[in-house]
């Protein structure tokens, strides 16, 4: 299922957990533990092949004037990084086509093996959410003192189609390990990385694991994408009148209507200038 190692002893490891896929609105969660893991390279990796659709998570192939040069196969993978407070896991990559269950007892394994004592999973819900607002994480957990009980809790039953992230968090929880998971609400109009979700999952993490991580470019890169959306929206009166409506939905109970029609108008409007810079 893997090779590689972990070099120990570990200091109060934890395991952070984010994939590609569903649920990964905005790249929130992966692009999160890329921030953290920085140009640390992988100790452990999964059997692709044993994972992976490549008609579905194709393989990326290089050219370089004409000439074949570069096959980067998808894949998952551990990284370790040392912070001067703990040791910390990062388990990220395309969300897995195939063998959930196999990939995700392995992981609980590994982390068992490891002594991990914490577990974060991290991910992005697409959400009719105005980008004018501060992003808002709910959370989840293996235990319901885990939880946070504000005006986001999630009360009741709440039905999903699962992910694998949550299928190892799963598994992990069985071992015994207490899990916490943070879900940043995106914007349904925000294409590519969505940076306030990222900022905010950073502090996230840096709190729960009482472990100092640098924002770095994160504030600018957010800052810089928001004023990048405002344009849009403000180009655009039939979009800024939603987003407006929005608005008003947040600040009365931090809900919002479908956000379909902004979607589709945002889609309009990018594809009218597909041509500009």
């Amino acid at each position: 299922m893997y090779e590689g190692r972990l070099d120990g002893p570990l200091r109060a490891p934890a395991l952070l957990v984010a994939f590609d896929g569903w649920v990964s609105a905005g790249a929130a969660g992966t692009t999160t533990l890329d921030h953290i893991a920085g140009d640390t390279e992988p100790a452990i990796l999964f059997d692709s092949d044993r994972l992976y659709d490549y008609r579905v998570n194709r393989p990326t192939l290089d050219f370089v004037d004409g000439i074949m040069r570069h096959l980067v196969w998808p894949g998952a993978a551990i990284r370790i990084v040392r912070t001067d407070e703990r040791d910390l896991l990062l388990l990220s990559g395309a969300e897995p086509n195939w063998g959930w269950r196999a990939f995700s007892e392995a992981a609980a394994e590994i982390a068992v093996e490891a002594g991990v004592v914490q577990h974060v999973s991290l991910g992005g819900i697409p959400w009719a959410a105005p980008h004018t607002r501060p992003t808002v994480v709910v959370t989840t957990a293996s235990r319901p003192d885990l939880v946070s009980h504000g005006p986001n809790f999630p009360e009741g039953l709440l039905r999903v189609p699962a992910s694998a992230v949550s299928v190892v968090e799963r598994a992990v929880s069985e071992r015994g390990i207490p899990t916490v998971a943070f879900w940043a609400r995106v914007p349904h109009y925000v294409a590519g990385i969505y940076y306030p979700a990222v900022v905010d999952l950073v502090e996230r993490v840096s709190r729960h694991l009482g472990i100092g991580v640098a924002l770095g470019p994160l504030v600018d890169a957010a800052a810089e994408q928001r004023r990048q959306l405002d344009t849009a929206v403000n180009e655009q009166p039939t979009v800024a009148t939603m987003v407006e409506q929005m608005e008003k939905m947040f600040d009365a109970s931090d809900s919002a209507p479908s956000g379909e029609e902004l979607a589709a108008e945002i889609e309009r409007y990018l594809r009218e200038r597909s041509g500009d810079d």
